[in-house]
């Protein structure tokens, strides 16, 4: 059993006086040494080694006092001599030694001063031995206390994941693979963790791998199962004439050595991979971050981006928090002081329930258990404030990891997040020891998180757990879109909604929020997703929020606006996700957390009232439609070729070639203009054969060709009007070139222009499919459609391409609403504005949309045309300046609702007197 703080400052006491009243000539490095490690119970013969032989820079022999590999170097001298020069020569020892053998820590005393020297944080405490006892802590490391903050992006957990990877690869290389090399690899995890976090002593897993195996790994199979049986066996029931070695593992339970596997079979390597494994302080490794990248290693693909795969720890606070746990930390805050209330509040925490119902490796379960267990301690940190302690301090800590359930769909992620759970407990528990002066540990394992094994849209979350017991629902379910979702993902998607709404349309992670919603009702339970943001924006907004809202009664209680979901791994591309809390009754005050762009850190805002646009404005569902509000002028798409390729031109040179060669078809050429083309000011060319004479196309041998090909193309298409389409190879399938001057829209552009780039065209160039186009388009829609109102209405109703703005014709254009009641005055405004900056763009004609409508290379006065644009504009809607995005979507809203609102009672017949 571990000593607690008390007795080991008393022994310090003790220590600190005997050797305080040896003469500088009775001194002894070997005998002092012992009994200080004996401070700590540690038997210092067994981890370490007494005047160890490295060699030197100069290649002479030097003897190091005492050496712990991997943790701590030490070196004695005379009282009174130079403790500089000491750590000096003990840097020099570090050349001779292996790499897994370097220590994190030197020590250098003369007897009377101690110098600790912390070499990763480039520390160091000085302290005389009369100090010691107050000094005690400073030594917790050899304890397997951890002083260790997580870094998100720390080498050390990518190490390891490689690491284990190596391990994995060769188990499966020789058969060994399938459910029982993901068990035997999540065992060897639970034992690596083990023996650096004091649930085994130190090293004790290494040891027994290093002095009970030989070196061809010929006998670590059956060495290790032999260990992982008496792991799971209780230690008075144990053979009695059991290994002496292996007697000393403690008996973990958990079932998770239960389950007996075929026996593996390692090599040399194999158990040099292992060992290499074992020299990796996982102390270190964070519970969170590493199972996703240990999950990361099973898979090649993601191998190659090794840490790109989970969730950070930032993240997931920010869903956290405003879920419960401000709350409780604000209620903490308040009744800290109150003795009586303290006990009451502690309880309260101690019953509390979660669910995630996607876990994968368990990082928002691990994450939210170890910030309850740190709220914890800061409710028994009040109520001793005394300092008096506490008799049993497993009498007080409450919280276990039973109160944590998950359902995770691969069954690898799911058994990762059961040992995950066990070692932040541990972990915290290490934490509580260090705050009390008791050793505390939960061995035996008792508890377990309950991690189901299963489709979490076919599992009974009631079997999981029952909702009268569950407070809070959490995760990041899959993300994938309408488009990307499997066939089963499809077939579960509709068996989610049954028929409700289209389905078809919406994302995989819709179906969570729909399960979620139906399996709270009648209970407090809130919930809070990670999604992609495209679940908040387009024709999912109407589809999935109007069933949940208007049906289903939920209430979005706080969110987080679009923001980049990644990490720092490199070659890691930002998921843009959103953060939707919600339950089944209202509160007074919402949370809205908004971000000037990606990147940037949220705002946070009270609000009254959220909408699934994610805007403080009322619920309003926008539905896709065929015409344009107000009768303005109809927007369609560009003209689709369906052709596989044989109406382009690849080159200016292929152009010029065709021109040469048949100067009479050279009218049939046309350029092709798109989204891209117009935005970076290069030319495509097609031929354009609606007008083509029979002759233009018998008589040219490349035409014909093309031609051709196109009907070869369309008559192999699946597709029956694709098919039909053979009989006109000559012509476009989808025609809508205007026989007038446009206005050409892009149908994607960048997130990071106030401005969505719109250019007029004329009527010889050919619309490509790419871009939205406006026949007979007036300035004074130009004016509108550049305007930031209209943007802004854009991003937030048709839905982004990852993080790109995609207009839409049907959603975003017809649903616009213009100004109304306009003045000669206002549409002179508007115009007069639009010119100039059209005007200005002329000045800058061999620019591309691109560079002049760069945030960095914006020419100035460009940008103060549209600022006056802007202000025509906005005066158009109202006098009252629009002061921020909400504030003009909230006008807009109500603006669409009166039009809306005309249009359905427009057509009522009147009923007869």
């Amino acid at each position: 059993m571990a000593l607690s703080w008390n007795e080991i400052k008393e022994r310090a006491v003790k220590f600190s006086k005997e050797w305080a009243e040896y003469s500088n000539e009775e001194a002894d490095a070997k005998p002092f040494l012992v009994e200080f490690f004996n401070i700590f119970g540690i038997y210092s013969k067994k981890v370490a080694t007494f005047e160890h032989r490295v060699k030197k820079l100069d290649e002479r022999d030097g003897y190091i006092d005492l050496l712990w590999k991997g943790t701590i170097l030490i070196e004695m001298k005379s009282r009174g001599k130079n403790l500089d020069k000491a750590f000096q020569q003990a840097k020099e020892y570090l050349h001779g030694l292996k790499q897994h053998e370097l220590p994190k820590y030197i020590l250098v005393s003369d007897f009377e001063i101690f110098k600790l020297y912390d070499l990763e944080e480039e520390k160091v405490v000085e302290f005389k031995i009369s100090e010691l006892v107050n000094n005690v802590n400073s030594f917790g490391f050899l304890l397997g206390y951890q002083k260790k903050v997580y870094k998100e992006q720390d080498p050390a957990n990518i190490k390891a994941a490689e690491l284990m990877g190596k391990l994995h690869d060769r188990l499966k290389e020789i058969g060994y693979d399938g459910h029982p090399l993901e068990v035997y690899l999540v065992r060897l995890l639970f034992c690596l963790f083990a023996e650096d976090t004091t649930i085994f002593n130190k090293e004790q897993f290494q040891d027994y791998i290093t002095h009970r195996t030989n070196e061809d790994g010929s006998d670590l199979a059956p060495k290790l199962q032999e260990l992982f049986q008496v792991l799971d066996t209780p230690n008075g029931k144990r053979f009695k004439n059991l290994d002496e070695q292996l007697a000393e593992f403690p008996y973990v339970n958990g079932k998770l050595f239960q389950e007996i596997l075929p026996m593996a079979s390692f090599d040399t390597k194999m158990r040099s991979a292992l060992l290499d494994c074992c020299y990796i302080d996982w102390s270190k490794i964070s519970p969170a971050i590493f199972g996703s990248m240990f999950q990361s290693v099973m898979n090649p693909k993601e191998r190659r981006n090794l840490g790109a795969h989970y969730t950070s720890e930032t993240n997931i606070l920010k869903l956290i928090k405003p879920l419960f746990l401000d709350e409780l930390w604000a209620e903490f805050e308040s009744i800290k002081n109150n003795k009586n209330k303290l006990p009451e509040f502690h309880k309260k925490i101690s019953l509390l329930k979660f669910l995630d119902p996607a876990c994968g490796c368990g990082n928002f379960l691990v994450i939210t258990y170890r910030e309850l267990r740190l709220l914890e301690i800061a409710v028994l940190r009040a109520l001793n404030k005394s300092g008096q302690g506490f008799l049993d301090v497993s009498e007080i800590i409450w919280l276990d990891v039973d109160m944590m359930c998950g359902i995770e769909y691969e069954e690898f992620p799911a058994r990762i997040a059961e040992v995950a759970m066990w070692l932040i407990d541990h972990q915290m528990n290490m934490l509580i020891s260090n705050e009390f002066g008791q050793y505390f540990a939960r061995l035996p394992l008792k508890k377990s998180a309950n991690i189901v094994h299963g489709n979490a849209l076919q599992v009974d979350w009631e079997t999981v757990i029952s909702k009268e017991q569950l407070s809070y629902i959490i995760g990041n379910p899959p993300f994938y879109g309408s488009r990307n979702q499997s066939k089963e993902q499809k077939e579960d998607t509709i068996a989610v909604f049954r028929d409700k709404i289209n389905s078809g349309v919406l994302d995989y992670v819709a179906c969570w929020y729909y399960k979620a919603s139906r399996f709270i009702d009648n209970t407090n339970i809130k919930v809070a997703f990670v999604s992609t943001n495209s679940v908040c924006q387009g024709i999912q907004v109407p589809t999935l929020w109007q069933l949940l809202i208007n049906t289903e009664k939920i209430y979005i209680h706080f969110a987080h606006q679009t923001f980049g979901w990644s990490n720092e791994a490199k070659g890691n591309a930002a998921v843009y996700c959103v953060i939707i809390g919600f339950a089944k009754f209202d509160i007074s005050k919402k949370l809205l957390f908004e971000y000037e762009n990606i990147k940037s850190n949220p705002t946070e805002r009270i609000v009254s009232h959220i909408n699934p646009y994610l805007l403080e404005a009322k619920d309003i569902f926008i539905l896709p439609r065929t015409k344009p509000l107000n009768n303005r002028s109809s927007m369609m798409k560009g003209n689709a070729a369906i052709d596989d390729g044989n109406f382009i031109f690849n080159s200016d040179t292929e152009v010029e070639e065709f021109k040469t060669s048949f100067p009479e078809q050279s009218y049939l050429v046309r350029k092709f203009i798109g989204s891209d083309e117009l935005i970076n000011n290069y030319h495509r060319y097609c031929l354009w054969l609606k007008d083509a004479k029979p002759t233009d196309i018998k008589n040219n041998p490349d035409i014909k060709s093309r031609v051709e090909r196109i009907r070869t193309f369309r008559e192999s298409s699946p597709k029956t009007a694709t098919r039909k389409w053979a009989e006109t190879p000559t012509l476009f399938m989808e025609d809508r070139q205007p026989k007038s001057d446009y206005l050409m829209i892009p149908v994607v552009s960048s997130e990071l222009r106030k401005y969505i780039p719109i250019g007029f065209l004329t009527q010889e160039i050919i619309a490509n499919y790419s871009s939205f186009i406006l026949p007979n388009a007036t300035i004074f829609e130009f004016g509108i459609i550049s305007s930031l109102m209209h943007n802004i209405w854009i991003q937030n109703i048709c839905g982004k391409l990852e993080g790109r703005i995609r207009y839409s014709n049907t959603l975003g254009y017809n649903n616009f609403p213009f100004p109304e009641n306009l003045t000669e005055k206002q549409i002179k405004a508007i115009e007069e504005k639009a010119q100039n900056i059209i005007n200005i763009r002329n000045e800058f004609n061999s620019n591309s949309l691109a560079e002049l409508y760069d945030q960095s290379s914006m020419p100035p006065y460009l940008k103060k045309a549209h600022n006056d644009l802007d202000k025509a504009v906005d005066l158009a809607y109202r006098s009252v300046a629009f002061t921020t995005e909400a504030n003009r979507m909230a006008y807009l809203f109500d603006l669409y609702e009166k039009y809306t609102a005309d249009l359905f009672t427009a057509d009522k017949p009147k009923k007869k007197k």
